[in-house]
């Protein structure tokens, strides 16, 4: 199994019960387990602004699937939940990212690992640290990262809603 780093994110429809089914799908999977994830947090868009604030969370997993295999699965999970061709940076009921895939390095049309533009993100950041705040990009941990980008001004709050938990069947 190798640890793995994801950041949600949603800013249509019903943000934290997309956010919520697209980790009990991935959670329900045989060959990757959600082990952790952040609050939920509200965030400024990024790229595009003129479109409604997301909600963001980072989760942590461990999977046997290969990194571009997690990929493809990341894309089918979308999908299911509801995504739809868009423009970049645009609006979307769901986003998934890869952040790290354990300590691998890739760099491919595909796929970069670790994520190449966590470290300027802050709605990664901010829930990333709350969970995997020791993890190093690079040589800096998370939660110096964090630390970075606070002198930033960009738009994020935690929000009172309780942390995803996997569904007790």
């Amino acid at each position: 199994m190798v640890e793995i780093g994801l950041s949600l994110g949603s800013n249509q429809g019903d943000k934290i019960a997309n956010i919520a089914r697209a980790l009990d799908l991935m959670h329900a999977h045989k060959q990757v387990t959600i082990t952790k994830a952040s609050k939920y947090y509200q965030t400024e868009p990024w790229g595009l602004k003129d479109q409604d604030w997301f909600v963001n969370i980072c989760a942590l997993g461990e999977t046997t699937l290969s990194p571009h295999a997690l990929l493809n699965f990341i894309k089918e999970t979308e999908e299911a939940v509801g995504r739809k061709p868009g423009i970049r940076w645009g609006p979307r009921v769901i986003d998934i990212d890869i952040l790290f895939f354990g300590h691998t390095e890739l760099e491919d049309p595909n796929l970069t690992l670790p994520h190449k533009s966590m470290k300027e993100r802050a709605f990664v950041l901010y829930p990333l640290a709350e969970i995997a705040g020791d993890f190093t990009v690079g040589n800096l941990t998370v939660s110096l990262l964090k630390e970075e980008i606070m002198k930033e001004k960009q738009d994020i709050t935690k929000m009172k809603q309780d942390a995803w938990s996997p569904v007790k069947i």
